[in-house]
């Protein structure tokens, strides 16, 4: 056996001197064991390098879905004060216009402050939860007023408009302003200033108060909102005895000059453009009562005043003016349709 290696060491390996023969051990499985567990123990510190780069991208991918997530935060943020400035604004607004010392100049035109304030909010409200018809065309914009005729914002926004533009000056009409104004004011304290001070010693009880009766000053609203149709048809029926006694007085009037008698004549024509106007704001509102007495928003508390006026109103015409059932059940046809 030895000489049979020397002769192969002779024969091979002195012939090729490049070739490097290791030496054999008996522990080969633990030496195959060694060349695994330093594979794992590398692949584990690749691991542990690789960990806080997927810590620090987490990290990264955190911070930028925070930041996005602040970025709609702020948006409601800015919203929400716009709304608080507009509605405290309207709120001081009307309340100079009510007080009862305020120059009558100063309060005539906070009055019509007051009612564009509040139709201003709530035009920005509806803008801001609906944004804008998706095209200008006539079916787009039938869409669009189908989803927003039923809102609260819709139904002030066309409220102020209609005592904006009237000739008549309805301090009543501000009640269902001031309780909108208030609910907001109220709200938005009671969030973002909770901390206050000033706002704990003063404004925490009003504030809660308010909170804690909004049902109470929705019925209010719906109260002065029925009152104030009610007096828009007497008024157009006083403008109207207004006009048949003018014409009844004026043939009687002594003509001392032409121009007297043009002065009449314009004063004449000038009511009855005024009760034209009347007649079309007094419809305008009827139909926003009408509105209100449909729309899910003010249909609870709207529907409760209409059913005491009922059970008041309709016992009287049955025993006093039976002549009035007819017309009366033609006007609920029309009102419940």
């Amino acid at each position: 056996m030895r000489k049979s290696r020397t002769v192969f060491t002779n024969l091979y390996i002195t012939k090729d001197p490049d070739l490097v023969v290791e030496a054999m051990s008996s522990s080969s499985p633990s030496q195959s064991a060694k060349p695994s567990a330093s594979s794992s123990a590398s692949s584990a510190a690749a691991n542990d390098q690789a960990r806080p780069r997927n810590a620090g991208s987490t990290a990264r991918s955190s911070g930028t879905s925070a930041a996005a997530g602040s970025i709609p935060t702020s948006v409601r943020w800015d919203r929400q004060t716009i709304q608080f400035s507009v509605n405290a604004w309207v709120f001081i607004v009307a309340v100079l216009a009510i007080f009862p010392l305020v120059p009558r100049s100063l309060s005539n035109r906070a009055y019509r402050l007051s009612f564009m304030g509040t139709a201003c909010s709530s035009l920005y409200s509806l803008y801001a939860l609906y944004g804008r018809p998706r095209a200008w065309n006539l079916q787009a914009v039938q869409v669009y007023f189908q989803s927003i005729i039923a809102t609260k914002d819709f139904i002030y926004f066309i409220y102020c408009l209609t005592f904006v533009t009237s000739h008549l000056c309805l301090k009543f009409a501000l009640i269902p302003i001031l309780c909108r104004a208030l609910e907001h004011v109220a709200k938005f304290l009671r969030r973002n200033f909770n901390r206050s001070t000033l706002y704990r010693k003063y404004l925490e009880d009003p504030c809660v108060w308010v909170e804690s009766n909004t049902t109470t000053l929705s019925i209010l609203s719906s109260h002065a909102e029925i009152g104030l149709g009610l007096l828009l048809m007497m008024s157009l029926f006083s403008s109207v005895t207004n006009i048949f006694s003018f014409l009844v007085i004026f043939p009687f009037k002594p003509i001392h000059s032409t121009f007297s008698s043009f002065s009449n004549l314009l004063k004449l024509y000038i009511k009855f453009c005024r009760w034209q106007r009347n007649i079309i704001q007094t419809f305008m509102y009827w139909q926003l009562l009408k509105l209100m007495y449909h729309a899910p928003v003010t249909a609870g508390y709207h529907q409760s005043v209409w059913a005491k006026i009922g059970r008041i109103v309709n016992p009287l015409v049955h025993r006093y003016a039976p002549f009035l059932n007819t017309p009366v059940s033609a006007i609920q046809r029309w009102w419940l349709r």
